[in-house]
């Protein structure tokens, strides 16, 4: 009897490395399977700045280190509805149109003073805004270049004159229904949008350069105009 007992004593103990072995495994199949999904969500975008971008920007400015380079920071998106002081429902559908375009959730913005004749009171909501960074703003700055602009009816380029002097643009769009995502029989009311490209440039010219190298259609510039639609 002693002998069977301990003939099954090492048997139980290699059960037990085996069950002990086993979330090991899992544990390391779900690691490995983060990574393949970290690897497959990359924005193309992104990828295009680190191998492209940023060595055509360091050859044509010359710049020594990769930092100095300029980057995207973030892009804003703001809608102004003067129709919600009368009817807030206008809002409410602005509001789940820019989220379903944006892919996240707007936040309101209110009058910060009273004015008469406008018929508008103080703390009002009047418009939404939204803010996007690193991986949602190179996805919404993709669909935008390659499929949204495009759409624009008799379409020639969007214009180089809207940059601040300081490295940003901004552009202007009068129609939210050039975006794939939005059901054109299901909208209740055409709207329109500025988007502004914030970036660490720190001129209008850098800033140019280094939205024409993700692809942004600018208006090809005629041979009497100098840089940025001025006179030569």
């Amino acid at each position: 009897m002693a002998k069977e007992k301990s003939e099954k004593q090492p048997q139980q103990g290699g059960k037990e490395k085996k069950a002990k072995a086993a979330p090991q495994s899992k544990a390391k199949g779900a690691a490995q399977a983060e990574e393949v999904v970290e690897e497959k969500v990359t924005p193309r975008l992104s990828e295009l700045y680190k191998k492209e971008v940023v060595p055509s920007l360091m050859k044509r400015f010359g710049y020594r280190n990769t930092m100095q380079v300029p980057r995207l920071e973030k892009i804003s998106i703001n809608c102004g509805v003067g129709e919600a002081t009368q009817d807030q429902k206008i809002l409410e559908t602005v509001v789940r149109e820019l989220t379903t375009i944006s892919g996240q959730k707007p936040a309101i913005t209110r009058s910060k003073k009273a004015i008469s004749n406008f018929k508008l009171r103080e703390n009002i909501a009047i418009g939404c805004k939204v803010t996007l960074r690193s991986a949602k703003m190179y996805e919404f700055m993709d669909r935008l270049i390659s499929l949204a602009i495009p759409r624009v009816r008799d379409f020639r380029g969007v214009p180089d004159k809207s940059f601040d002097g300081r490295g940003n643009y901004t552009l202007g769009l009068k129609e939210q229904i050039i975006f794939p995502e939005i059901d054109v029989d299901k909208i209740e009311r055409i709207f329109g949008m500025d988007i502004t490209f914030v970036t660490t440039a720190r001129t209008d010219e850098e800033a140019y350069e280094l939205l024409k190298s993700f692809g942004m259609p600018f208006r090809k510039r005629e041979a009497s105009e100098g840089a940025f639609g001025k006179a030569a």
